[in-house]
């Protein structure tokens, strides 16, 4: 709307200087004209009176006739005449004629002041000016306000589409329009957004059950390979057999919750939230982690860091932005981590810097296949964060991996 009003702007205006234009060199021809018509009716009728022997009284300086010696080619001319009516000079337009008339040769002179063709001019122009601009005014407001209410339904549904969520339950509130485009449009809107709701409860659907019965013979099978395993009459080379499929399906069950966790984010159904110290959940889960793990967790913090957030989904960040240095950290070294101003940072030894650092958040990279993982750690990871606007980054510093999670305010999160 903002571009037709500004393009309907620069056109009228321009508009408005060339008819302005075009209009002044017309009048003033139009004016030209009519004074050069007045100069010679003048003269044809002092030539009339001279043929039928009168003998017209000059008028200085409107008219002069004077009997002259021989006869020139008339001309026109633009001349400064001292007007005694006036008391000054003023600007006349002069036809000068010799004709012979009755034995005698004249010369008329026949003048018209050109300041009132001027005033004439201008005072038409002026008011052209003005007719115009007041138009101008009036069509441009009452075309803003046509447009104002033509419009109003699209930007209307508009913030509708914005505000439109897959959870919500409700259909899209559109405003109908008498602009047959803009009714078709929120024809094919409803539409779209039906299907896509549809859609989307169908995938979470088959997603959740896929998660759910995926569940229930995985659990079984480990039973199952647990009982085996118990038999005294496996032998040594069955016993790493299966210990090997146990630890498959450990992955495979893994696997399918993490999956089912990030098709959850994805779809935003984690809409509970209080506050969270982060820095007491951190000291829980490192407690956790030193009973069951050879490798040292150093825990320092300056400040609590408390963020808002759905409890879960804490501890699974905290968890597997930690699990995830375990799990790299080279020699078995200690990992440092640290709470400073609303930042957590987790950093663990590595020989050499990661190779594709851009792809660290994407689903199932692995940096090596020397490290039996996922994938999916840091993708939920990052996933959380990008949930709760949170920024989380990876340097490499002094031989170390630090991967820091800022949980102050950076941008809006998503609801």
């Amino acid at each position: 709307m903002r571009k037709a009003s500004k393009s309907f702007l620069w056109a009228s205006m321009l508009l408005m200087v060339l008819s302005t234009i075009a209009l002044f060199f017309y009048v003033r021809w139009l004016l030209e004209q009519e004074v050069e018509e007045e100069l010679f009716s003048a003269e044809a009728r002092i030539e009339s009176a001279l043929m039928a022997g009168q003998h017209p009284s000059s008028l200085a300086p409107i008219i002069e006739i004077k009997e002259v010696n021989e006869l020139k080619t008339p001309f026109t001319k633009d001349t400064v005449i001292y007007d005694p009516s006036q008391d000054e000079m003023e600007l006349f337009r002069e036809l000068s004629t010799y004709k012979r008339i009755n034995n005698k040769s004249y010369k008329i002179s026949v003048r018209v002041l050109v300041v009132e063709t001027n005033q004439i001019l201008w005072a038409i122009i002026l008011s052209y000016i003005v007719i115009i601009f007041l138009v101008f005014v009036f069509q441009f407001y009452l075309n803003k306000s046509s447009n104002k209410k033509i419009w109003n339904p699209f930007f209307h549904n508009l913030e509708q589409m914005k505000k439109f969520s897959l959870l919500s339950k409700e259909p899209i509130q559109l405003l109908d329009s008498e602009i047959l485009e803009f009714s078709e449009l929120n024809k094919e809107i409803a539409l779209l957004t039906g299907k896509v709701r549809d859609d989307y409860e169908n995938l979470k659907q088959y997603t959740e059950d896929v998660s759910h019965e995926l569940q229930t013979p995985l659990a079984i099978i480990q039973a199952k390979i647990e009982n085996i395993i118990n038999d005294q009459t496996v032998t040594e080379v069955q016993f790493n057999q299966l210990a090997s499929i146990q630890k498959d399906i450990q992955r495979l069950t893994q696997l399918n919750k993490r999956l089912a966790l990030l098709t959850k984010l994805e779809n935003l159904q984690f809409t509970h939230r209080e506050n969270i110290d982060i820095t007491d959940l951190v000291a829980q889960i490192i407690a956790n982690f030193n009973e069951i793990s050879t490798i040292s967790l150093t825990f320092g913090k300056t400040n609590d860091i408390i963020a808002t957030m759905d409890p879960y989904l804490a501890e699974i960040l905290c968890n597997n932005i930690i699990s995830n240095a375990i799990k790299h950290s080279a020699h078995k070294k200690p990992i440092n981590i640290e709470a400073k101003d609303m930042v957590l940072s987790v950093s663990n030894f590595g020989l050499k810097p990661i190779t594709n650092p851009q792809h660290l958040f994407t689903r199932f990279y692995r940096e090596t296949k020397e490290i039996k993982s996922t994938g999916l750690g840091l993708a939920i990871v990052k996933k959380i964060c990008d949930l709760y606007g949170y920024n989380i980054s990876y340097t490499y510093i002094n031989d170390h991996h630090c991967f820091s999670i800022d949980f102050g305010p950076t941008k809006p999160a998503r609801e």
